[in-house]
């Protein structure tokens, strides 16, 4: 029986992924590292020693999404830069209430402004790059870019904010040869959304809207940024693909 792969190329190329540790991060890193790019990634943390897991084959930076100053320093360690990839996000920040006004604007900062700061600071790199297809910028959006969710409308309003600045990017960065683009991720199967798959109430509802019955892996949504970034989607910029198996098509 015949068999379907697609293989990508980014041998060279520098790619810089945020909160690339674990999760959908590190499976973007990861999926980029095994494509041949250098692949630098971020985290709160002093160094990849202070994770459990294994992230051996990056550069790693720290970084905190709320310090301003440390976003627009980090270009400058880069040495150059192909694709930046905004995948660094927390929703209920602390373990706070996102109805109260300082948390809503925490979640902000860390999920758009942050995002919106590093792709600024990144511009003159990015608009250096030789990479076929041009450089790009891809952000990691969410169901609830398009879904109203009521525990968390700071995180939704700004994920909902980062597929509006992925339009505004592809406008206005055209020019420089930078593409920006966007994944809204659905239920995918990570450390944070581990306790929702083992409590049946939560998880049956989502496998029942889900048309494809299950849940989604970081490589689903690494394929998916890999394909935006690379010279296959060279004439795609400022568009949100929902990688979710079919969840918001369901009414």
């Amino acid at each position: 029986m015949a068999k379907a792969s697609l293989q990508f190329d980014f041998d060279g190329a520098r790619v810089l992924v945020t909160g690339g540790s674990s999760g959908i991060g590190l499976g973007i890193a990861s999926a980029f590292r095994d494509a041949g790019a250098r692949v630098t990634i971020t985290g709160t943390r002093g160094g990849p020693g202070d994770y459990d897991t294994d992230l051996k084959g990056f550069d790693y930076q720290q970084l905190e999404l709320r310090d301003n100053a440390a976003i627009a320093a980090l270009p400058a360690q880069l040495g150059g830069l192909d694709v930046l990839i905004n995948n660094a996000g927390a929703s209920l920040p602390g373990g706070g209430d996102e109805w109260q006004p300082e948390v809503f604007a925490e979640a902000v900062q860390i999920n758009l402004i942050s995002a919106f700061n590093l792709a600024r600071a990144c511009q003159p790199l990015l608009a250096a790059s030789t990479l076929p297809g041009g450089a790009s910028v891809v952000s990691i959006a969410s169901l609830t870019s398009f879904f109203a969710v009521e525990v968390v409308p700071g995180y939704g309003a700004a994920k909902a904010g980062l597929v509006q600045l992925t339009k505004t990017l592809g406008l206005s960065w055209a020019k420089h040869g930078i593409r920006a683009n966007a994944v809204a991720a659905g239920m995918v199967d990570t450390r944070m959304t581990a306790f929702m798959k083992d409590i049946e109430e939560m998880n049956a509802p989502i496998i029942a809207r889900t048309p494809l019955k299950r849940w989604g892996q970081p490589a689903d949504i690494a394929a998916a940024v890999l394909f935006l970034s690379s010279a296959a989607s060279s004439f795609t910029t400022g568009q949100t693909l929902l990688v979710d198996g079919g969840y918001s098509i369901v009414g």
